[in-house]
């Protein structure tokens, strides 16, 4: 959730000063861009692997745990293991590691030597971790306001979004029907606090570019968005509701919105956004973030980051990070600093979590080297394709999965299954090659996206069969989700990936 906080409110000062500290970064920014400040300004830097993977916590009864403080308190690695929005939630930050050789199957193994261990720990207070875009357990009554994690940050996000709001944020949400049925499901419910957010969890790729590279991996990121999210959706229902096969993507956006029907009705941009345009410069994503949105934590501080410049040094640039880490696009634009230098780096934010460790690491490995592929192409992909097309493809994706179809240039609309067999596995894996993966790795990983697209089954796909065999057998729709979940925990903790899992 990015920076802490120390203060609970703010004034309309603080509003004006922010503003203009966040235009003193913004200046700084780009004098740093212009003189070359930052450590990957004269070649590219090493490509590495990086990720957060956003957890739920379940009971033996595969009700929500909402011990989120305590399991943190017992797995005790705190340089891992961190809090998250909700009380039924945790994040874990995996140590980055290099795109070469055998490299990305040591961090596979890690991975899962760390929950192992976590998963230990954390019994004595009948919770689990799950990986999984959106608990199907989770009901309304689980996301109220007394459930947000008590942090600073947290509770002043909260009363920052629902000042700026005015009202109660309105879910309102449309399903698919379910294999078997042509009942279309709908969720419509009103929430006086931000912890549906906390339902979507995430898995979240870092990707640090050299400022002149940054804009070519952006804007193919984008083109990519669509396919990730067709290829990887394992977020179809929440409280009791059949609803798209990933649809963290249309909560988060309602969940975050400070703006009342009013203001859509004017155009005002939402803060979770996919944007509008193709971009030149790492530039035009801060320009725009400081330009359309209003501060939601204007936290302010004493530093000066065009005399820190003067001096020779590395400004922190607070003011920037903080407002930046308040609007969530898809793929979001980082300054960081690292070992005294200052660098960039692209979020990619449109992935679920799960379902196993091994799909986390497939779907990173073809993001990247996808990725990688595009940025190398003679005819640059988003030359060829509009920005409106882009984004039509993320919610189309988003809403049917691996059933959906895709816009792709010279191909035009396309089953997202058979665009990434017949197009985009050939280059992730050239992509890979040329970061130098091995291939030993190269052929773990994309032969799981292979087989996904083969069985047309994503981690969406078995959860929407296995509840719609359940109910067909008699089930209610509780008693189905609550099955479904344990059959899905036993089969996470096999770790076999979700295309061989058996309904």
């Amino acid at each position: 959730m990015g920076t802490e906080i120390s203060a609970r409110s703010f004034t309309g000062a603080d509003r004006r000063q922010f503003r203009h500290k966040v235009r003193e970064c913004m200046s700084a920014l780009e004098r740093m861009l212009r003189d070359g400040a930052f450590a990957d300004a004269h070649s590219s830097p090493e490509p590495q692997l990086g990720m957060e993977i956003e957890f739920n916590l379940v009971q033996d009864d595969m009700a929500p745990a909402m011990s989120n403080l305590e399991v943190l308190q017992a797995i005790d690695d705190h340089a891992v293991f961190q809090t998250e929005l909700g009380q039924f939630n945790v994040e874990m930050n995996v140590e980055p590691g290099p795109l070469s050789g055998d490299a990305t199957i040591e961090i596979e193994d890690s991975l899962r030597q760390s929950l192992r261990r976590a998963d230990e720990r954390m019994h004595l207070f009948d919770a689990q971790l799950v990986m999984i875009g959106m608990l199907p357990t989770l009901e309304l009554d689980h996301l109220g306001r007394d459930r947000i994690t008590a942090n600073p940050r947290y509770e002043a996000l909260n009363e920052q979004i629902f000042a700026a709001r005015g009202e109660d944020i309105e879910l309102d949400l449309d399903g698919v029907p379910l294999p078997g049925t042509d009942e279309i499901e709908r969720l419509r419910a009103d929430t006086n606090s931000v912890v549906p957010e906390a339902a979507c969890t995430s898995l979240q790729l870092h990707l640090r570019v050299a400022p002149e590279d940054f804009a070519p991996h952006w804007n193919a990121a984008q083109c990519l968005a669509g396919v990730q999210v067709a290829l990887a959706a394992n977020s179809p229902f929440l409280a009791g509701k059949a609803l798209w096969h990933e649809s963290r993507i249309p909560l988060f956006a309602q969940a975050t919105d400070t703006r009342p029907l009013e203001l859509k009705n004017q155009g005002v941009r939402p803060r979770v956004w996919f944007g509008e345009r193709w971009i030149e410069s790492p530039i035009d994503l801060f320009e725009e973030n400081s330009r359309y949105f209003t501060a939601l934590l204007p936290e302010i501080t004493d530093a000066d980051p065009a005399a820190e410049l003067d001096a020779g040094l590395i400004p922190q640039l607070r003011e920037l990070q903080m407002h930046n880490g308040t609007i969530y696009r898809w793929n979001r634009p980082v300054y960081d600093i690292s070992d005294g230098q200052a660098h960039l780096r692209i979020e990619n934010r449109v992935l679920p979590a799960g379902p196993t460790v091994l799909d986390t690491m497939a779907n990173a490995a073809f993001y990247y080297g996808l990725l990688r592929a595009l940025v190398e192409d003679d005819d640059p992909l988003w030359r060829r394709m509009t920005f409106d097309a882009a984004e039509e493809n993320l919610i189309i994706g988003a809403k049917f999965g691996l059933e959906s179809r895709l816009y792709w240039p010279k191909l035009g609309w396309v089953g997202a299954d058979e665009l990434v067999l017949r197009r985009l596995l050939p280059l992730a894996d050239r992509g890979l090659e040329s970061f130098g993966l091995s291939a030993r790795a190269r052929d773990r990983y994309l032969g799981i996206i292979e087989g996904r697209c083969l069985n047309r089954q994503t981690g969406a796909a078995w959860q929407r069969e296995h509840v719609a065999r359940r109910e067909a057998a008699g089930d209610d729709r509780r008693t189905a989700l609550s099955g479904m979940l344990r059959d899905y925990v036993a089969a996470m903790t096999d770790g076999r990936p979700v295309h061989e899992w058996v309904v």
